[in-house]
């Protein structure tokens, strides 16, 4: 066995919420078999949903009992319920056996099998359901970690990436939670997590809060007395940091190829952009963890579940991101 096949990535893969196109998209990804060629894949699903997922989406899924190039593994714990998870609605049942899943991927990256995980998409209400308590997957995965350092939920276009100061909270909670400090953790994790991908030298732009990036502190103080600061804390650090930048022209220039990530200060302020820039390639990284943790950016799709119609793109985009990172921390276990 050659030290290139030796060294793949290891990758836990869950279906994602059964009720939306996570299963599709999983076997679809795992039919390729350029999938395996490049990492060891671990599944978590019973054999029973995998030949289901398979049969409706018209694919083939090779699987073995050890791990090999164009094969993956299949980790059946024989857990699936004995009533069918009704496709296409938020439920418990779904949230339940979603989290069943992660647990297992969490449990291998604690024992140090895995080097990351990939999930296909999730429903937030239905995890909440089954009993995630926390405020995202993000803060979930920290604590199933142990984790208690700094973390963004990072989310990736193809030459292009963004960070948060702020994530899933109310608007209403937003500025308070812009402080020099938050500024400076998100862009020196921003920073990090791009080095890892590869990039020698990454070049971050960080967006303001308010309208015209405060107008010299006319439609407010935030970058003045906050972002700013933060920034320069980073430049201090030897990163590369500019800004603050009036938000509604940051990604046209970062678009263009100006910068390789942008830290935003609230979800959506740079969700929108993304979206619209490229929704079919969009990956979503837990930003921070000891490992690699990724997702496609889009939701659940419950309308168009059993068409065989869900783009695999942003799937594809999450294992290569998965797959590229994981290799990297592999790599650095051997060399310890």
């Amino acid at each position: 066995m050659t030290a290139e096949v030796q060294n793949r990535p290891r990758i836990a893969l869950t279906l994602g919420d059964p009720a939306g196109v996570g299963p599709e998209l999983a076997v679809k990804l795992l039919a390729k078999p350029e999938t395996t060629q490049v990492a060891e894949v671990y599944v978590l699903a019973d054999r029973a949903e995998v030949e289901a997922a398979a049969a409706a989406a018209g694919v083939t899924v090779p699987l073995a009992d050890e791990p090999a190039p164009g094969f993956a593994v299949l980790l059946d714990d024989n857990s699936a319920p004995a009533e069918p998870i009704t496709v296409r609605e938020v439920s418990q049942a779904a949230g339940e056996r979603t989290m069943h899943q992660l647990r297992r991927a969490v449990a291998l990256a604690n024992e140090g099998k895995v080097e990351a995980i990939l999930f296909t998409p999730l429903n937030k209400t239905s995890l909440k359901l089954g009993g995630m308590n926390e405020e995202d997957e993000l803060r979930w995965f920290a604590k199933e970690l142990n984790y208690t350092g700094t973390t963004s939920e990072l989310n990736v276009l193809p030459g292009l990436w963004t960070a948060r100061v702020t994530s899933h909270i109310p608007i209403s909670e937003v500025a308070e939670r812009i402080t020099p400090e938050n500024v400076t953790a998100a862009i020196r994790l921003l920073h990090g997590v791009l080095s890892d991908s590869g990039l020698e030298s990454p070049r971050v732009a960080v967006c303001a809060l308010n309208p015209h990036a405060g107008e010299n502190g006319n439609f407010g103080r935030e970058e003045i007395d906050q972002i700013a600061p933060g920034i320069a804390d980073a430049v201090a650090e030897g990163i590369n940091a500019q800004g603050p930048f009036p938000s509604d022209t940051v990604f046209l220039a970062a678009k263009r190829g100006d910068f390789d990530g942008v830290v935003t200060m609230y979800h959506d302020q740079g969700q929108i952009a993304m979206k619209l820039i490229g929704f079919d390639r969009g990956v979503t990284i837990q930003g921070g963890l000891p490992i690699v943790i990724a997702t496609p950016a889009h939701g659940t799709a419950f309308d168009i579940v059993g068409k065989n119609i869900a783009n695999l793109g942003a799937t594809e985009h999450a294992f290569e991101l998965a797959a590229a990172i994981g290799s990297r921390l592999r790599a650095s276990k051997t060399l310890v």
